[in-house]
């Protein structure tokens, strides 16, 4: 390294004159940087240095660390080493890591009013995870502010065969949290949504499958019990003079035809019980009326 002297000021005061062993004139400008360095404030010089560096602000790369994005990411975006940008990610890293500390020991505002006896999220955690011998220290936590103000918590777990990702949202100033995706509520031991246990009904599908069902057949229809019934026949009369009287009943039913008078031997006419009519049922003759004849009125 070649050793150089201080051999004065330019005219205007802006370069400092050095000159080496050989009397080889140099200059050097007198900036911020070199101001700072004279001064010994080695993070004022820094902070110049990354800002002359890259091409955003330490002010910028802070707000895209807070928001979420990854110091890898920010140094890409910035043009610049992950070193660079570290000495104002690192506490803003630090204030993520400690809020999601703090939303792990908020209420948890459930759905619907459930209450499963937890009363913290991560008492809530603690206990689904330890009923599948999963150690909760095994979650991975983060945290970000988003643009609403509130922070987004997120939870990647894995317990057997079930892996997620779980999302919160952390209000800090009311201290609780709520869910925001299913992962997030089987954490926590609430039931998942009826979307995911329950296939959405596909009512046209249906429909399609009705117009292209065969015809029913008519022995397949269902009886109406409803419908009024066909008028029967009441042979009430007819069973009771048939029992007084066994002689006098037809070897086999047969239509009812009219007989001379002159050729049946007349009998005396048995009293007649009063016919009681029914209400849509249509009147049938006495036996009387069939063996001698007539109607009613005769």
């Amino acid at each position: 390294m070649q050793h150089l002297s201080l051999a004065g000021l330019s005219e205007d005061g802006r370069r400092l004159l050095m000159v080496d062993g050989a009397g080889q004139e140099f200059s050097l400008d007198v900036d911020v940087r070199l101001r700072a360095a004279l001064r010994g404030d080695s993070a004022r010089l820094g902070q110049l240095e990354t800002k002359m560096e890259s091409t955003l602000r330490p002010r910028d790369i802070q707000a895209r660390i807070r928001s979420g994005e990854s110091p890898e990411d920010v140094a890409l975006a910035a043009k610049t080493t992950v070193e660079k940008i570290l000495p104002y990610a690192n506490p803003v890293l630090a204030e993520r890591e400690h809020v999601a500390r703090r939303a792990q020991g908020s209420s948890v505002r459930r759905r619907g009013g459930l209450d499963s006896g937890a009363r913290t999220l991560g008492d809530a955690v603690a206990g689904q995870l330890r009923a599948l011998n999963v150690d909760p220290e095994s979650v991975e936590w983060d945290a970000w502010r988003r643009e609403d103000g509130r922070w987004a918590l997120t939870a990647e777990y894995s317990a057997g065969r079930r892996q997620g990702h779980a999302r919160f949202a952390f209000d800090a100033p009311g201290n609780y949290v709520t869910t925001e995706n299913d992962d997030a509520r089987w954490l926590i031991g609430d039931p998942l949504q009826e979307s995911e246990a329950t296939p959405k009904r596909d009512d046209l599908q249906q429909a399609r499958e009705r117009r292209q069902a065969p015809p029913v057949a008519a022995e397949q229809l269902v009886f109406d019990e409803t419908a009024p019934a066909e008028p029967t026949v009441d042979l009430t009369e007819t069973a009771a003079r048939v029992r007084e009287n066994p002689a006098a009943a037809p070897a086999e039913p047969t239509e009812p035809t009219a007989q001379p008078a002159a050729e049946v031997e007349p009998e005396p006419e048995a009293p007649k019980k009063p016919a009681t009519k029914r209400r849509g049922r249509a009147s049938v003759p006495s036996w009387d009326e069939i063996m001698f004849g007539g109607g009613q009125q005769d």
